[in-house]
């Protein structure tokens, strides 16, 4: 189990109840596709991922992107309990949908990027370390099943 301290859980609910979820959710999937561009094979229902732009673009990926970063709310609810929060999508992620586990940590890197960015000067080392450690624990929940 993960200790938080006042401080992260204070951290955490603050950015989350401050995001503009169909911006950062939009800009973190499409910078992770950009970036990582074998992360497109999950996608290939989405339409046209041909480009920078398309993918920018592209209203299925940034519902998506919005639908991911709702889907981190179950996380801030359950502080506490993470790795219980997330069984069932661990479980539809690994033996329905068969994502890499590696996509996760992907996915959490371009979201801190585009949170940062973001902030700006607000995003400061206490800010990031909590918030890393959180998404940290929610991609060791998502991929649990994997081992």
């Amino acid at each position: 189990m993960v200790e938080w301290t006042q401080q992260e859980r204070t951290i955490i609910t603050s950015i989350f109840s401050n995001l503009d979820y169909e911006e950062i959710g939009a800009k973190a999937l499409s910078r992770c596709l950009i970036v990582y561009p074998w992360t497109q094979r999950y996608f290939g229902a989405y339409g046209d991922l041909s480009t920078n732009e398309a993918i920018k673009g592209n209203p299925k990926i940034a519902a998506h992107g919005v639908k991911v970063l709702h889907g981190l709310d179950r996380a801030v609810k359950n502080m506490d309990n993470i790795k219980a929060a997330y069984s069932e999508l661990s479980v539809l992620h690994s033996e329905k949908l068969h994502v890499d586990p590696d996509n996760f940590k992907i996915f959490s890197d371009c979201l801190t990027i585009t949170i940062a960015a973001k902030l700006g000067d607000a995003f400061t080392a206490d800010t990031q370390c909590a918030f890393q450690k959180f998404l940290a624990v929610v991609v060791s929940a998502l991929g649990r099943q994997y081992h």
